[in-house]
């Protein structure tokens, strides 16, 4: 499978050659604040390679001190985009940054017991088809 991904500038664009083993919703509080959202959504693969097509932004990498969290971002826009992790053994890619369709499900939440607060039943509030009036 070929997926094709960037940021929102579009300053960073990717491919990704291969197949992802797993996608996680982390709850974790480092994905909660790198995503400023109840959970980070991540496709992981230890197969996949990552090709960068175009780089006009420089890409930025924030790791947190005594963490194995990492972020990847483009340094115009500030969107999450693909990193390599454990010695390059490991991609790990924000599936919101994916412009391919997707159609593989996440299989599971991890570190669900640091979940925020309001993070409980959102399927139940109200919805909108676009911003409400």
């Amino acid at each position: 499978m070929v997926y094709l991904g960037s940021c929102l500038c579009k300053g960073v664009k990717f491919r990704v050659i291969g197949d992802f083993e797993s996608f996680y919703l982390c709850h974790c509080r480092y994905c909660r604040k790198d995503t400023g959202t109840a959970h980070a959504a991540n496709l992981f693969s230890a197969s996949a390679k990552l090709e960068w097509l175009i780089r006009d932004t420089e890409i930025g990498i924030y790791k947190p001190h005594k963490s194995q969290h990492v972020k990847a971002f483009c340094k115009n826009c500030g969107s999450a985009l693909p990193n390599l992790q454990m010695d390059g053994k490991l991609l790990v890619v924000p599936a919101g940054c994916l412009d391919t369709k997707l159609d593989k499900r996440p299989d599971a939440h991890i570190f669900f017991s640091n979940k925020a607060s309001w993070d409980d039943s959102l399927e139940l509030i109200h919805k909108f088809e676009r911003l409400p009036e």
